[in-house]
């Protein structure tokens, strides 16, 4: 064993026979795949061939428009000596094929879990309130995965914007799970807990925290393009997505909400978006939606839109210029600090409230979580890079479990040119930025 790895399992995240448990990672706000918290600056979440196949394949110029790939872990599902249920990442050694998860549209097969949210393995888990314990006893796995798309509809959800208040004393402390964060490891824990006798062990790829060194993350989840299925989807999946796009500012504009987390200073409370308010959002909603991610309830951030709309430009640039690539399905994240420095050390990861480490501290941190990953040692995003270019605010592509391109070889579908719809979004949002920054200057 490395020194690092050695160091790693001696360290507070660590599970005995050499694992690291895994914990929720609060600031998701989008997407229905679970996301865990590896390390400070690490992240996971459960591997899928497609996703993965495009990370490790990466063109060199998209590298700084996504999140560093950092390799493989296994991970299983297990109980503390508390009784409660929770992850454990351990180094791959195997590369057996039953470790895949090999269906795309799968993702939110039991891969993940929820960490410390109940005190006793019993207690019963709060799922939506619509028996889906229940549903799932009644119904195959195969079945309910046929349904989950109109149950989707149908079923009672959460308010679709809600109001966190946090403590003024010690912010970062007291960032809480996104509401939707919690959502996503409910219903992952049922599952895993339904599913557990049959498989328990499988791969989760490791993707840089793109949040870590913010103190309150503000976070932007944005669905990206005029077509969301695969070409790989069932007849009623793509049916399912279609309509939404439909009913959506995906197909006006290439665009829409798909989450959001905004810190309010005047009023001290976070608030929350989920993608069922932003798809009810018409144009005239969507801008204001926007311009509410931008507002820190004092006064509109116009400092962040300038570099946004160069971020944008570049990565409309990289696009234009990828030959054969289709996004389909994939999200685009803006981030930046609801709370940035004002001459004191910039706490790290929005989660521990912890000083900026010294060189020699986070070398080490990079060492350690390095142990068990084959990516790059570090990041190429220029929103969030140590050259000092713009650290303030980051943007991202993510979620690329429906991405093809005629490099893969498998795919049925070979697609010619650019990813127009992905594009024709970019575009859009760069102009509806462009109108918040030359309104904010009148």
């Amino acid at each position: 064993m490395s020194p690092a790895l050695e160091a790693l399992m001696q360290g507070e995240g660590t599970y005995p026979g050499k694992g690291v448990m895994l914990e929720p990672f609060v600031h998701q706000v989008g997407g229905h795949s679970c996301v865990l918290r590896f390390g400070e600056q690490t992240i996971c979440k459960p591997l899928i061939p497609r996703e993965h196949q495009f990370y490790k394949s990466l063109p060199t110029e998209m590298r700084k428009f996504t999140p560093q790939y950092k390799g493989v872990v296994s991970v299983s599902f297990e109980e503390d000596e508390e009784g409660n249920l929770c992850l454990v990442a351990y180094p791959l050694h195997s590369e057996a094929g039953d470790l895949e998860n090999k269906d795309p549209s799968s993702d939110c097969e039991p891969k993940t879990k929820m960490l410390k949210w109940s005190n006793k393995k019993q207690t019963p888990l709060l799922v939506d309130n619509d028996n889906y314990s229940k549903e799932r006893a009644r119904h195959s796995r195969k079945e309910d995965k046929l349904v989950s798309y109109s149950r989707e509809e149908s079923q009672p959800h959460q308010p679709e914007v809600l109001y966190l208040t946090l403590e003024e004393s010690s912010m970062s402390p007291q960032i809480k799970h996104n509401p939707w964060s919690l959502k996503c490891h409910q219903q992952h824990l049922q599952r895993m807990r339904d599913n557990a006798k049959h498989r328990n062990q499988y791969k989760f790829i490791l993707l840089e925290n793109l949040t870590w060194r913010y103190q309150v993350p503000c976070v932007l989840d944005l669905k990206m393009g005029t077509r969301q299925h695969g070409d790989d989807a069932s007849e009623e999946k793509k049916a399912n997505q279609i309509r939404k796009c439909q009913q959506s500012t995906s197909a006006s504009i290439g665009v829409r909400l798909c989450g959001m987390q905004v810190y309010q200073s005047d009023s001290g409370q976070l608030m929350f978006m989920n993608k069922y308010h932003g798809r009810k959002l018409a144009l005239a909603g969507f801008k204001e939606a926007l311009y509410q991610f931008f507002h820190d309830g004092r006064r509109l951030r116009r400092e962040l839109l300038s570099p946004v709309l160069r971020r944008l430009k570049e990565m409309k640039a990289a696009l234009e210029a990828c030959e054969s690539y289709r996004f389909y399905s994939s999200s685009l994240l803006i981030i930046y600090d609801g709370d940035p420095p004002r001459g004191k050390p910039r706490p790290r990861g929005g989660e521990e409230g912890e000083d900026e480490p010294s060189d020699e501290e986070e070398q080490s941190d990079e060492d350690e979580e390095g142990a068990w990953c084959s990516g790059p040692s570090s990041s190429s995003g220029a929103g969030s890079s140590r050259d000092g270019s713009n650290p303030e605010v980051d943007v991202r592509m993510i979620d690329f479990a429906h991405t093809t391109c005629r490099h893969y070889g498998e795919d049925s579908v070979v697609h010619e040119g650019q990813d127009s719809g992905f594009i024709f979004g970019l575009q859009n949002l760069i102009s509806i930025i462009s109108q918040l920054e030359d309104h904010s200057t009148d």
